[in-house]
């Protein structure tokens, strides 16, 4: 496990996997999780679901890429959301984040949840496997996961013009990134 302030990033079991369904099959946060994939993400049955955790997390090469369940801390831990971080280079010593990192349980929107998985991660990231840069991409939309990057350091890099199409409307393609000396823990 990796303890944050608020939550710790546990290993994802099937049994996570399955609570994610219900999140998945929920328009509004599988809108904010995957943007344009919306239609890829949501409206998925139990079996497809576990069909993705047998091939998604169990053979997964954590060499390249790693998945974790969100939990809130206490004595009575619920998992909440998930998060990841995929393209890990070890040349350059980069990784993305950003793909299905959400919190899917809405009694804990907004309130500093998904930020503190957000630097849990980059803290884990940045001093346990030094690397050097991290990335991500969301769409303009998205403003509160916007807000949640640019607390946790993250800055606006480029723009990617008209990429994203939801509810029948174009977005951009926000491209962000931070550095190792730029983060604060």
């Amino acid at each position: 496990m990796i303890k944050g302030q608020k939550v710790e990033l546990r290993p994802v079991s099937l049994e996570d996997y399955k609570r994610i369904f219900e999140w998945r099959n929920d328009e509004e946060t599988a809108k904010l999780i995957s943007g344009t994939g919306y239609y890829a993400y949501c409206h998925v049955s139990t079996e497809n679901v576990e069909a993705d955790y047998e091939n998604d997390v169990k053979k997964i090469d954590k060499r390249e890429t790693d998945k974790f369940s969100i939990y809130t801390m206490g004595e009575n831990p619920q998992h909440i959301g998930g998060i990841q971080y995929s393209g890990l280079n070890i040349i350059s010593r980069s990784c993305s984040v950003g793909i299905g990192i959400g919190i899917g349980v809405k009694e804990y929107w907004s309130k500093g949840y998904g930020t503190d998985a957000m630097r849990t991660l980059i803290h884990y990231l940045f001093q346990t496997m030094n690397l050097q840069r991290i990335k991500l991409e969301t769409w303009s939309g998205n403003e509160q996961a916007i807000r949640s990057y640019e607390k946790c350091g993250f800055v606006v890099e480029g723009r990617l013009r008209n990429e994203e199409f939801i509810d029948g409307k174009y977005y951009d393609t926000i491209v962000m990134g931070l550095l190792k000396d730029e983060f604060i823990s």
